[in-house]
């Protein structure tokens, strides 16, 4: 067989060098508000350089992110539903959970504050003082992390599901986003987690009224999907970003991302 010509050959040979020079891929689902927050933009490009490891992010709501980590169609997941997180690790769908950062969720509303949010005394009485007054609320109404604190919140508050199937309340069925332009539009109230509402660009007349109960708390986790369950997926590469997630360059990375002067999440990763 006649070979090929020597520029055809170091093309080849070439070819073979870039394609092997790839970074390695992994797939991580995420929640809507960690995207929304823009801290990815700020963190992947520095895992990239690291460990030559480009994170595809699978953006979704957290009852979506546990459902793919179930089927075997990520290598990772980052959320924020304790309960939901801790059912799926009883299910051995993920290896382990690792607290990576915090923030809180914040009642946000109409600058006319028609419930009185900004007098509330506690998150129960806000929702109660929104039901009361049947003022328009925004809910993401998706199963994510924030969907589930909401309807924590209602019941804590005595509302029920029932009470919430009437007009005033609005199931958006979208991420934190979607849902926060929603209540823009409508000037509507909402519960969104702060770092969502600080990089919000389409404030219009909607204004931060409550947040600081305790049980507005926002904890983030990072889970490895269970190799066991799903044997194609990268457990190692896994491992290694979970690794570089609670090190000290994404620590200063997570504690020096500020909009406006004002903090987004707070580092707590734990290292062994």
């Amino acid at each position: 067989m006649k070979r090929p010509p020597k520029y055809w050959r170091a093309a080849i040979v070439a070819l073979f060098i870039a394609t092997n020079a790839q970074a390695a891929e992994i797939k991580v689902a995420v929640t809507t508000s960690f995207y929304n927050s823009g801290l990815s933009d700020i963190l992947l490009p520095v895992i990239r350089d690291d460990l030559d490891l480009d994170v595809q992010l699978i953006v979704v709501g957290t009852g979506q992110a546990l459902r793919l980590g179930r089927a075997g169609d990520v290598d990772a997941i980052l959320v924020h539903s304790r309960k939901a997180e801790d059912a799926f690790l009883a299910g051995d769908f993920g290896t382990h959970r690792r607290e990576i950062m915090y923030n809180d969720f914040v009642f946000i509303g109409p600058s006319a504050d028609p419930a009185t949010l900004s007098e509330a005394t506690s998150a129960s009485d806000a929702m109660q003082r929104i039901k009361t007054t049947e003022s328009s609320f925004a809910s993401r109404g998706d199963d994510s992390g924030t969907h589930k604190k909401e309807l924590s919140l209602w019941g804590a508050a005595g509302v029920s599901e029932e009470d919430l199937s009437t007009g005033w309340y609005h199931a958006v069925g979208a991420g934190m986003g979607a849902t926060l332009n929603v209540a823009s539009g409508m000037d509507a109230y909402v519960l969104s987690d702060r770092a969502s509402w600080l990089n919000f660009g389409n404030k219009g007349g909607l204004a931060l009224l409550y947040a600081g109960d305790p049980t507005l708390f926002n904890q983030y986790a990072y889970i490895p999907v269970n190799p066991l369950r799903h044997s194609h997926v990268k457990k190692e590469l896994a491992l290694a970003l979970e690794e570089w997630l609670v090190g000290p360059k994404a620590e200063d990375l997570i504690s020096n991302y500020r909009i406006n002067g004002e903090l987004l999440f707070t580092f707590n990763a734990v290292r062994n």
